[in-house]
């Protein structure tokens, strides 16, 4: 169980909080920080939104003030220092703040994270972890609920409703509950419109954003037993569509539409290494997969980042330990 009330005796006893998520923050990041944000604002609090990377511009919709900054260790690091709670959303490992994370261990400031995934780093002073929640979106919605008399606004449904549908994958994972529906039409009752929604993140793209997916799904590939589907995106693919990092979001999706997938893999070619997400089906938890390669996640949503290798010579080792992790699980 989350403990509602201790998190509510820290937000009492405190004035200034810095919120920040992991890199390259999704909706349920960016959700989660604009839910909390308004939740204590209006508890008159002080508060600081800071990032690694900018907001995704098909996220920017969900905070139309620009109140999230974009991490510059001269700016911010004092801010971090000064701050008397700082509270980590989506994220459960401090490494995932990447440049920040050296200013993150130096403050004597309280930490708190809110989050929903498996295996949490034990960096901070208080952590309310529930993986019974289906995104942090979902624990920040219980959290305003728990302060009474608090209404719960537009600005507040709006980041929570754009959390849990996508984390959700538009209500269709394990975590889609009869409970889940009756918050999200609370959420629609205080105005959020979930074709607006739906369009602004699904349905804005790029060009570019169209011509990487058209370069990932041409190396759409299967390994030899056919149970996993896999691609990969280059640094030369960025350069020819002219795409970004966050633009890959969701690509490795698609692996799973493939009939008799039970795994999908996607290899992205980083500056100094490879990031690697993996989704499976049913009982295949490749969260644990993933922690083979220092990484995390959910039993059916993961991935990893590994520095200072190659693409070519990480993805057969990758796909060899994927078919085994297959393998080992149908025995069981």
């Amino acid at each position: 169980m989350t403990d509602f009330e201790k998190i509510k005796e820290l937000i009492h006893n405190n004035s200034t909080f810095f919120i920040t998520t992991h890199v390259n923050p999704d909706a349920d990041a960016i959700g989660s920080e604009m839910a909390l944000f308004e939740l204590l604002k209006t508890l008159n609090k002080k508060v600081d939104i800071v990032n690694h990377n900018a907001t995704p511009y098909n996220l920017e919709f969900l905070d139309p003030s620009h109140l999230i900054q974009k991490y510059y260790p001269e700016i911010h690091d004092k801010i971090i220092l000064d701050s008397e709670v700082l509270i980590f959303l989506d994220l459960n490992y401090l490494n995932r703040t990447v440049k920040m994370e050296k200013a993150f261990r130096k403050t004597t400031g309280i930490k708190i994270c809110l989050d929903h995934h498996t295996e949490p780093e034990n960096f901070m002073d208080y952590q309310f972890i529930n993986t019974d929640y289906s995104s942090t979106g979902e624990i920040i919605f219980d959290l305003i609920k728990n302060f009474k008399g608090l209404k719960l606004t537009y600005e507040m449904a709006l980041p929570i409703y754009a959390a849990i549908m996508t984390d959700t994958g538009s209500f269709k994972y394990e975590r889609t509950t009869p409970e889940l529906h009756r918050k999200a039409a609370e959420l629609l009752e205080c105005g959020v419109n979930p074709t607006y929604v739906n369009d602004q993140i699904y349905g804005q793209y790029y060009f570019s954003h169209i011509k990487l997916l058209g370069f990932a799904l041409e190396s759409l590939s299967l390994n030899k037993t056919e149970e996993i589907a896999y691609m990969t995106v280059t640094r030369a693919d960025l350069n020819k569509t002219g795409a970004i990092e966050a633009d890959v979001d969701g690509f490795v999706n698609y692996c799973l539409s493939v009939k008799g997938i039970k795994m999908g893999i996607l290899f992205f070619e980083l500056k100094d290494g490879v990031k690697i997400s993996f989704r499976s089906k049913g009982n295949i938890a490749v969260n644990k997969l993933a922690a083979k390669f220092n990484g995390g996640g959910h039993i059916n949503a993961s991935g990893c980042r590994l520095f200072n290798v190659e693409l070519h010579k990480i993805m057969d080792e990758v796909l060899r330990e994927a078919d085994k992790f297959i393998h080992k699980t149908n025995d069981k």
